[in-house]
């Protein structure tokens, strides 16, 4: 069984937070299973976008891992992924927006894992 998404955003932003690193719920999506998006903000304008991955991703041995992607090769324009997540919520109003920055680009999600 997968945690409960507010209880992984919770344990996420704990991580950030032990790290130095500032982050912060934007949206709150469902508790139990809303999707969560994570922006990474690099303070120079720019920005990453990292979204759950697709079902195909995942294992069966390991089925309660959140595994992410980033939807673009590279940081985009901050305006750019601001528009990206607007189209994610237009699409599914309980999506979770989790915010944080980092010059250095650190999120943490490669350790997403429990």
């Amino acid at each position: 069984m997968r945690l409960k998404s507010a209880i992984w955003v919770a344990a996420y932003l704990r991580r950030c937070q032990t790290e130095g690193i500032f982050g912060a719920v934007r949206r709150r999506g469902a508790d139990d299973a809303g999707a969560v998006f994570v922006k990474l903000v690099l303070l120079d304008g720019r920005a990453w976008l990292f979204a759950p991955a697709p079902q195909s991703a995942y294992d069966d041995s390991h089925p309660i891992e959140r595994i992410f992607v980033a939807t673009s090769r590279e940081a985009m324009a901050e305006p750019d992924v601001e528009e990206r997540m607007a189209k994610e919520i237009r699409f599914d109003p309980d999506v979770w927006i989790v915010e944080v920055e980092d010059k250095a680009g650190r999120h943490f999600l490669d350790l997403a894992k429990p």
